[in-house]
């Protein structure tokens, strides 16, 4: 007889993968939005530094390369707010009422649901990097197993926002308004796009905001697990944001409290 929790993670895992790759758009805007960011931003960076669009330029090559992490990073964000429609969009269509009543606990079927939004959001990074290596990007090759371990937890963190998420967004319609404060402060209050230094420089008060920022750490263990190099700060400071969400998600999820006070119940369909 085949293992009820080891099926449960099967089901879950196969059902969200199936999901992501029949929705060709998805895909489709999961690797274009970081390649268009990565063209748009390069070019800008160009312009900024008065340099020629045609001739290779060493500097504007470095920052091709330093951006490349904190789109992977861009990416898994937009992957963990999509996971958290997704979550929305099971409680409104019922899906959610059937899963909760299975006999295992309901911390390991958010857990389930973690997991499986964290392995699509690698299979886009890996994708996003595949095509970034064809469009001459210079990124070692051993990077691409040192960052796994990076973009695991990173995915982990970011989900779990979304769980968390999920159980305050009451319906459909309410979703856009809340990601427009979730996703762009996330992303542009960090170091995805400009190193923290040019942050401080710029304004001390944004560079403690960035520093505040999860998002920022996540970005940052990436970036260094990408180039063979470790941070143990950023290592520290995501796997306490990932601590963080995931325990207030289970909060949120919790039987006793039937999410009253939030996105009304998880089974409401």
């Amino acid at each position: 007889m085949s293992n009820p929790w080891l099926l449960c993670l099967q089901g879950i895992l196969y059902r969200e993968t199936l999901r992501f790759f029949q929705q060709r758009e998805r895909f489709f805007a999961a690797l274009v939005r970081p390649l268009v960011w990565l063209v748009v931003f390069a070019a800008g960076f160009r312009a900024a530094l008065g340099l020629s669009i045609i001739e290779p330029y060493e500097t504007y090559i470095v920052y091709e390369i330093y951006i490349v992490p904190g789109l992977c990073g861009m990416i898994q964000l937009f992957n963990g707010m999509q996971s958290s429609l997704s979550m929305v969009y099971d409680r409104e269509m019922g899906s959610m009422r059937m899963l909760m009543t299975t006999p295992l606990p309901r911390w390991y079927l958010l857990f389930c649901r973690l997991l499986a939004s964290t392995f699509v959001s690698i299979l886009q990074v890996y994708a996003f990097l595949v095509i970034a290596l064809a469009f001459g990007i210079d990124l070692p090759v051993a990077g691409f197993v040192t960052i796994l371990p990076a973009l695991i937890l990173g995915g982990l963190m970011l989900g779990s926002l979304g769980l968390l998420l999920a159980a305050t967004i009451k319906q459909l319609e309410n979703f856009a308004g809340i990601m427009n404060f979730v996703i762009f402060p996330m992303f542009f209050l960090s170091s995805a796009l400009y190193p923290l230094w040019k942050m401080k420089e710029s304004s001390e008060i944004l560079y403690w905001v960035c520093q505040v920022n999860p998002f920022t750490h996540a970005v940052e263990f990436i970036r260094y697990s990408l180039y063979l190099k470790f941070d143990p700060a950023a290592l520290g400071f995501s796997l306490l944001a990932f601590a963080a969400f995931a325990l207030a998600a289970l909060w949120v999820y919790s039987p006793s409290r039937g999410l009253r006070g939030g996105g009304g119940p998880p089974g409401r369909g």
